[in-house]
């Protein structure tokens, strides 16, 4: 039985059940410290990969955040079976563990809210880190009230249900133009969203680090010698 971010994976008629792990990621616990844009630099530098999502991916509210996806695609269809069609999308939230990310995909869903305030609810009370939605999302009011971190493409007052159905848990998918495979480390915060592949992670984030600590140590050289070419010239960072 592979082992998914240090636990087992429990295979349900075909529905991979993830099991919580005992203690932190302690590269999960470094990517929530280290700034987004480090940690996307550090995989275009280190890899030459730019996976971070489109500038439309925005929070609901600000929040910072980092874990391991869940990831859940929904494909479009039309149909009246209501909302079983969708039940997948719905277990993948009651399977999914504590501090892990849920990150679904809709087929051409800006105008389609993938998930409202019942489904929030349920993920804050699972211990969630949050929600990528590559859709629109709906019952704004009611996640900023639950204070559980979501990020969307857009806001619509819409329904999935009749219009999409469940098509997969823990696939890859592209969201926003970024791929994200079940288990890669998902990282996010008022500069938006980047994506860490779980092999690749332990480099990423000692790079980010490193960029981190560079940048904050160029602030006070700058105020001091209020020169941003000198600074870059000393630290080679910008």
């Amino acid at each position: 039985m592979k082992a998914l971010f240090g636990v087992g994976a429990v295979c349900l008629t075909g529905f991979v059940v993830l099991l919580a792990q005992t203690g932190g990621d302690p590269l999960v616990e470094g990517f929530r410290q280290v700034e987004v844009a480090s940690a996307a630099d550090a995989m275009e530098q280190l890899y030459g990969q730019k996976l971070y999502m489109r500038h439309e991916m925005r929070p609901v509210f600000t929040t910072k955040f980092a874990g391991p996806a869940v990831t859940v695609l929904l494909k479009k269809e039309e149909h009246t079976e209501g909302a079983k069609a969708s039940q997948g999308m719905l277990d993948a939230i009651d399977a999914a563990p504590a501090g892990s990310v849920y990150v679904m995909k809709l087929e051409d869903g800006a105008d389609i809210a993938g998930m409202g305030g019942l489904m929030a609810t349920a993920m804050k009370a699972r211990g969630l880190a949050g929600a990528v939605i590559d859709a629109a999302v709906r019952d704004v009011p009611q996640i900023r009230k639950l204070q559980f971190p979501v990020y969307s493409i857009g806001i619509a007052p819409s329904t999935s249900v009749n219009h999409y159905r469940f098509a997969g848990v823990n696939v890859p998918v592209t969201v926003a133009g970024a791929l994200v495979n079940a288990n890669d480390i998902i990282a996010a915060d008022e500069d938006g969203v980047v994506v860490i592949p779980r092999a690749k992670a332990a480099e990423v984030l000692k790079k980010a680090q490193e960029l981190d600590n560079t940048e904050h140590t160029m602030i006070p050289f700058i105020e001091k010698f209020r020169s941003i070419r000198e600074a870059v010239a000393k630290f080679g960072r910008i």
